[in-house]
């Protein structure tokens, strides 16, 4: 009998288009070898030109989920997404108080194509609740605005961000320069220690996903033992590769390729005998 894998736990929205979301989640959990569960938080109708509709699912029933899973199977890090409501955030970052998992939070605000996921009376208990549960916080540019009214147009204002949000609490902030012209670099720091993570940038339009794949990567690095710098390192890798294959879909934006190294026979895995 195998023993079990890493136990990963996704609490964040349906992507019926399947590049993003929970499906994205567990898409990038399977690639890097870790067990993936998950909470659903919401419903979207979405594909590859945007998102025709949300519906929030109740809160009874994302409590239910979370302590099914954590209460039976057990977690070794949870990743959030797309939460919706202040009301949603309040439950999810109650649920993370009761576990010593670390937890990985994607502050989800717009979709890829400009779409609403965060009603703007969430905002500050995402600020005031959420953020201080995170181990990593991984905005994008647009997020770090929402959250922090800094506007990042070079990398020293991504340092400048990265303070604004430590404020809240969050043991590591990782700043996704994603947006900005040139390579593709990232900001993690906790503070004290800075870590500039920078790739190519492809000339591949099909990202749809992106912020979920790498929030999941890095939860699955920790479930794996790795320390933040090198899970964020490792995941960073990853999702630069899933980019390179991003193939198109639809009529709009298509996903990346959550299994690009299992195709090449290259998988992470996760070193289990």
């Amino acid at each position: 009998m195998s023993t079990a894998p890493a136990r990963v736990l996704t609490v964040a929205g349906s992507d019926s288009g399947g590049g993003a979301g929970i499906q994205a989640d567990l898409k990038t959990m399977l690639a890097l070898g870790v067990h993936g569960m998950s909470v659903l938080t919401a419903v979207t109708a979405q594909n590859s030109l945007g998102v025709q509709g949300t519906w929030e699912l109740p809160v009874a029933a994302v409590r239910a989920q979370f302590r099914s899973v954590v209460d039976d199977i057990g977690v070794q890090a949870v990743k959030t997404g797309m939460l919706a409501s202040a009301e949603l955030v309040e439950t999810v970052a109650d649920l993370l108080g009761g576990t010593d998992a670390p937890a990985v939070i994607d502050p989800v605000g717009v979709s890829k194509h400009g779409d609403s996921l965060l009603a703007a009376s969430a905002l500050d208990s995402v600020r005031g609740l959420l953020l201080p549960r995170a181990t990593v916080v991984t905005p994008n540019l647009d997020e770090v605005a929402q959250l922090t009214g800094v506007r990042v147009g070079s990398e020293a204002d991504m340092r400048t961000a990265a303070e604004a949000l430590l404020v809240w609490g969050p043991r590591w902030v990782l700043v996704k320069g994603g947006h900005l012209p040139g390579e593709a670099v990232d900001l993690l720091t906790d503070g004290s220690e800075e870590h500039w993570l920078r790739a190519p940038r492809h000339d591949n339009r099909h990202t749809h996903g992106t912020g979920c794949t790498l929030a999941s990567a890095i939860a699955s690095r920790l479930a794996l033992g790795d320390p933040v710098p090198e899970a964020v390192t490792a995941a960073k890798r990853y999702v630069t590769g899933a980019i390179a294959a991003g193939f198109a879909l639809g009529g709009g934006i298509g996903p990346v390729d959550h299994g690009w190294e299992l195709a090449r026979g290259t998988g992470s895995g996760s070193g289990r005998g």
